[in-house]
């Protein structure tokens, strides 16, 4: 039984200190299925799905009633297989044309207006862009008031460096509704802007959202 591995030979300990590229399809399937029956461990129910469906292979294409065939594996797991499966097919079959695109100040305040004009806390936000203006990631920065102390450029780098981004839009929220900029504000956008000019990586706007209203320190001219 999974219970009588060693805490860091299980799947999912495994995946969470060695990232799911280091787990065999077996134990990535043995994750989705979360638990085997009274005669065997999920790992043996997992490689029997497998070995039922040579793999991956026809796996892809197996129906509901197909995958409830195999003995251990009722709908639930099923299910879950099925919705696991779907969900790679749907990454596989993304274009970069599914991707937004910001060519200007209100395409990234359109972006981003109905995720934070109702937040409660400030939220700093990146969106990564590739060489085509397109967005390839978004990441939460920082939530708080803004300062520069706080708001370090290697955070908001680093991510970049990862994601191979040529440029980045910054934006956050203000609470109160009202977009102004503060002098804080200023003062973290134009150390970002310089930490961006020394290594090649473009901020191209921050923008601050408000209640449906939204400023650009770029348009401002303070980038």
């Amino acid at each position: 039984m999974i219970r009588d591995y060693a805490q860091e030979d299980r799947p999912r300990e495994r995946l969470m200190i060695q990232g799911p590229q280091s787990l065999s399809n077996q134990e990535l399937i043995a994750i989705i299925l979360r638990t085997g029956t009274k005669e065997e461990s999920v790992i043996k129910l997992s490689n029997r799905l497998l070995h039922q469906f040579d793999g991956l292979r026809l796996l892809k294409e197996a129906s509901l009633e197909e995958i409830m065939s195999i003995k251990g594996i009722g709908e639930a797991k099923a299910v879950q297989v099925m919705s696991a499966i779907e969900i790679g097919r749907r990454i596989s079959n993304l274009t970069f044309e599914d991707r937004y695109v910001i060519r200007s100040p209100e395409d990234g305040a359109n972006y981003l207006m109905n995720d934070m004009r109702f937040l409660t806390q400030e939220h700093f936000v990146a969106l990564y862009l590739n060489t085509k203006n397109q967005v390839i990631h978004q990441q939460t920065i920082f939530i708080g008031s803004l300062n520069a102390s706080i708001v370090h450029p290697r955070e908001v780098f680093k991510e970049a460096f990862r994601r191979s981004a040529a440029s980045i839009v910054c934006a956050h929220n203000h609470p109160s509704g009202d977009p102004a900029p503060s002098k804080e504000d200023i003062n973290v956008t134009r150390r970002l802007v310089e930490c961006g000019k020394m290594i090649g990586i473009d901020v191209l706007d921050h923008i601050i959202i408000g209640d449906k209203k939204y400023v650009s320190l770029k348009e401002k001219g303070y980038m």
